[in-house]
């Protein structure tokens, strides 16, 4: 095992430096957070990322590699319905976010589709605009086809014919506490409904187990962080604290050592809505209405998932779903 890691770690040295990776500890990340706040505070100029970022593909491939030995070896990672996946074509994949600051759940997302579908078949997720304040992150994220979140970059992704990978809940989902972790938060944003119904796509609901029992988050913070103006300072409504490796009790807003959670990414079969027409994308009522089965499926999926399960441990007690075609253990 530690053999694998040290011919990757060997292989990736020119692409990816010790030095680097430091942007990742708390005074790396406070860096990206104060450089977000001085954007919105002083209205400088945002990062050039409305294009759709060019794939580099040794990176990307050295990242894949890393996420597959880190899931198999440390998260036993198990991956379902995978043939869900459509393997051509635009589609929106709506995933429930978890584990706080930490994309666990985007990167075996990710993993899934390269793997199941081949390096050509190229998805998009949307993130949060800290993200692009972070130097480290801005390049990694590059590399794996982020885009900042909002309309214009979801419409270029499925003009482009891709996948995109959105996040609903967002702020809200990520931060939701330990005791709400089996509890799907899309927040009643039907942004993404609007988009998929304008442009006739497919939603593939994409739901994770486990990601959420990497920390213990105690709160979501939805009071202080109000008191404190979270959302003018970094278009955020919450303010997570959370018990977690190495920093103990804090707010969840820092990089953090996970759990080893065993964990678990189903894809559900897609949801298209035949009976909308994009006239009707606007609609509150008929918003409301594919909101609430979007919301639906994705609860079912992650009520079979939770069914019995033991945190962190990830065995189920429950009658396990026959395996399909589409899944398969990390190994």
């Amino acid at each position: 095992m530690l053999t694998e890691y040290m011919d990757w770690y060997r292989r990736a040295r020119g692409k990816i430096s010790l030095t680097e990776l430091c942007w990742l500890l708390p005074p790396g990340v406070m860096y990206g957070a104060s450089r977000l706040m001085a954007e919105r505070l002083l209205r400088l100029p945002k990062p050039p990322v409305d294009k759709l970022p060019i794939h580099d593909r040794e990176l990307s491939e050295l990242l894949f590699e890393l996420f597959r030995l880190i899931g198999r070896d440390y998260f036993r990672l198990k991956l379902e319905g995978m043939e869900h996946i459509p393997s051509q074509g635009a589609a929106m994949l709506v995933g429930n976010h978890n584990g706080g600051i930490m994309p666990i759940d985007t990167l075996f997302t990710l993993l899934a589709v390269r793997d199941h579908c081949g390096p050509g078949r190229l998805v998009h997720p949307l993130a949060h605009d800290v993200l692009f304040a972070h130097p480290l992150l801005r390049r990694y994220g590059s590399a794996l086809g982020v885009l900042r979140a909002g309309r214009a970059s979801s419409e270029q992704i499925i003009d482009a014919q891709r996948l995109i990978l959105v996040y609903p809940g967002s702020d809200y989902d990520a931060g939701r506490s330990f005791w709400n972790r089996h509890k799907i938060v899309l927040g009643q944003r039907t942004g993404f409904l609007e988009v998929a119904l304008r442009r006739q796509v497919p939603i593939v609901p994409v739901v994770s187990v486990g990601t959420h029992e990497q920390l213990v988050i105690l709160t979501d913070g939805q009071a202080l962080a109000k008191r404190i103006g979270m959302h003018r300072l970094t278009r955020t409504n919450i303010f997570p604290l959370a018990l977690m490796l190495p920093w103990g009790l804090a707010p969840a807003l820092f990089p953090y050592l996970p759990l080893p959670a065993q964990t678990t990414v189903r894809f559900g079969a897609p949801i298209a809505f035949p009976d909308v027409s994009p006239e009707q994308a606007s609609d509150p009522e008929v918003l409301r209405r594919c909101y609430l089965r979007v919301e639906s499926a994705m609860q079912q999926m992650l009520d079979e998932l939770s069914d019995g399960r033991i945190p962190i441990v990830g065995q189920r007690s429950a009658k396990k779903k026959p395996a399909t075609q589409g899944d398969r253990p990390f190994s």
